[in-house]
């Protein structure tokens, strides 16, 4: 069963983004949500014992980390965990630094936009 972390500030992008997922891996998959980058990082200290497989992350959430921007933060917080070193990271997110900040960090990244397509969920089910 792969474990899936959603990480987002707009209840409806998470609640859409597990709907999908739910779609794609049917039950073949826990889903956990954090609301902010911060609970976020809660999430993954609990979890240390049970890492996540996948992790989707918003980049524009809370201000509280400029000049980063929230999501950022939450990467570069998820890569100091070893637990975490073979988790798969995306970005979805509307930022138009997207592609630059996934390359920046090593991640894969989908642009909020084409969410809407079947094709990009299916990009994250061949991780």
């Amino acid at each position: 069963m792969k474990r899936i972390l959603i990480v987002d500030d707009s209840e409806k992008w998470v609640q859409y983004h597990e709907t999908a997922l739910r779609m794609l891996f049917k039950d073949g998959i826990a889903i956990d949500t954090a609301n902010s980058a911060r609970e976020g990082v809660d999430k993954l200290m609990f979890s240390l014992n049970e890492p996540y497989d996948i992790i989707l992350t918003d980049m524009q959430m809370e201000p509280d980390f400029l000049p980063l921007l929230a999501g950022e933060w939450f990467i570069r917080q998820i890569q100091m965990f070893k637990e975490y070193k073979d988790t798969k990271v995306v970005i979805i997110s509307a930022s138009p630094d997207i592609k630059s900040i996934a390359e920046k960090y090593g991640v894969d990244y989908i642009p909020k936009y084409s969410c809407r397509s079947e094709e990009s969920y299916k990009r994250i089910g061949e991780l």
